[in-house]
């Protein structure tokens, strides 16, 4: 049989060991010895081989910002949004789109191939928007980028928010985003919900909230998302982001909010990353961790992966673009340390993450987008532990990225010399 890409020994995130063909941009066959007469071939022996890594929640109009105009002192959210509200006028659509594309080249090399990003519409202008759609086009061929209307400075906060968040749709951005925590008052934050989430019924669109990132225990926005998904009918097409207040609630009231949070099928982005710098701000101690109740989440089945948010932009200085780095974080925050646990958060940075995205073409099957990156690790918790280097990736049937693997020769006085490759442990 003949393919035009081979994909020779590769370890599975199951374990088993397989070769992957693929014709055109789609996996036509995965089986344990594939002979093909024709194509490109890379023998990935011992090396692992990952659907790719998805990130769904990003910012990516504020990316590569940081500095401008000037820095986050306090590190918290509030001088983070007020900063922003600083740089907005001075952004141009050529700045905007630059910096994008620049983080998508740097998240393509990393295997990060699907991201969805809240884009800030408190812009009369839309000129984030503007951008951030001809990115998305630009890109299409590599990574699948999602859009979420996102009124940062609060729908009804805002004076013209709603209706850029209608023109913002109307321009065809993909999802529906709100911060219902930030408006005026608690019940123009529940109103926000519900006013929302009727605008994405309407248009058979998906919901991606920015809710309850606080530390005020009475923020239960949450609660609202989840009903207005049960009433309006959409299960599986919501999902709440950050949710830190959930980390001070009382643990009665979260008794009855994780069982209508899965009942109605919302799905649950924390950001670990951010939430552990940017929460816990006004603590001295005990301080707040400033992450969600993530293994109660998930112990009550509740669809829940790790987010991104930011990099190198007004609410935090660092970050690598690396799904595995926010993975590393929230494993150690979320205290998620049993080997099925480890490899649970590897899958909340891939498989989780395209469900949430609701990305019905991805993952290592037949038929599916021939999208996969080889990783220099033995398995999902080796490359938690070790973050390695992406040694291929292929982005729709084509290799985009391609590095060596590194291997150290030790010559060590009284020890035979040796190639130090994973410092794999022993099974």
């Amino acid at each position: 049989m003949s393919f035009d890409l081979l994909i020779k020994g590769g370890v599975l995130p199951d374990g088993s060991v397989a070769d992957i063909g693929i014709i055109g941009e789609e996996i036509a066959a995965i089986e344990p010895a594939i002979h093909a007469d024709s194509g490109a071939k890379y023998d990935v022996s011992g090396n692992l081989v990952s659907p790719p890594f998805v990130d769904p929640h990003f910012h990516m109009d504020a990316t590569l910002s940081y500095g401008l105009p000037r820095i986050n002192r306090s590190g918290t959210l509030l001088e983070g949004i007020g900063l922003w509200g600083e740089l907005k006028p001075l952004l141009t659509h050529e700045a905007v789109k630059e910096r994008a594309l620049a983080y998508c080249d740097w998240a393509a090399s990393m295997g990060l191939l699907a991201i969805r990003t809240h884009v800030d519409v408190c812009d009369d202008r839309l000129l984030a928007v503007e951008a951030l759609l001809e990115v998305r086009k630009e890109v299409a061929h590599y990574i699948d980028l999602q859009l979420v209307a996102f009124p940062q400075d609060g729908v009804y906060r805002d004076p013209t928010a709603m209706q850029n968040v209608i023109r913002a749709l109307d321009m065809g951005v993909d999802v529906v985003g709100g911060i219902p925590h930030f408006e005026r008052t608690m019940e123009d934050g529940r109103r926000s919900v519900t006013t929302l989430c009727e605008i994405a019924a309407e248009r058979g669109l998906q919901v991606d909230m920015h809710c309850d990132e606080t530390d005020d225990p009475n923020s239960r926005h949450i609660e609202q998302l989840a009903y207005e998904t049960q009433r309006l009918g959409l299960q599986g097409r919501v999902a709440g982001s950050h949710l830190t207040s959930m980390h001070s609630m009382d643990n009665y009231y979260v008794s009855k909010l994780l069982p209508l949070i899965a009942e109605a099928e919302v799905s649950a982005i924390p950001n670990p990353l951010i939430n552990i710098t940017i929460q816990g701000r006004h603590d001295t101690y005990p301080k707040r961790r400033g992450q969600t109740r993530v293994p109660e989440m998930l112990a009550h089945g509740i669809r829940v992966g790790w987010g991104q948010d930011c990099v190198l932009d007004p609410w935090y200085p660092l970050g690598t673009a690396d799904m595995l780095d926010v993975a590393f974080m929230g494993l150690h925050v979320a205290q998620m340390t049993s080997p099925a646990e480890m490899t649970q958060c590897f899958d909340m940075v891939t498989n989780v993450n395209a469900a949430i995205m609701n990305l019905d073409d991805y993952g290592l099957a037949v038929g599916k987008k021939a999208s996969l990156v080889v990783l220099d690790a033995g398995n999902p918790i080796e490359a938690i532990r070790l973050r390695p280097e992406r040694l291929l990736v292929v982005a729709k049937g084509r290799v985009i990225a391609q590095r060596n693997q590194q291997n150290t020769r030790l010559s060590l006085p009284g020890r035979p010399e040796q190639i130090n490759r994973r410092h794999t442990l022993p099974s």
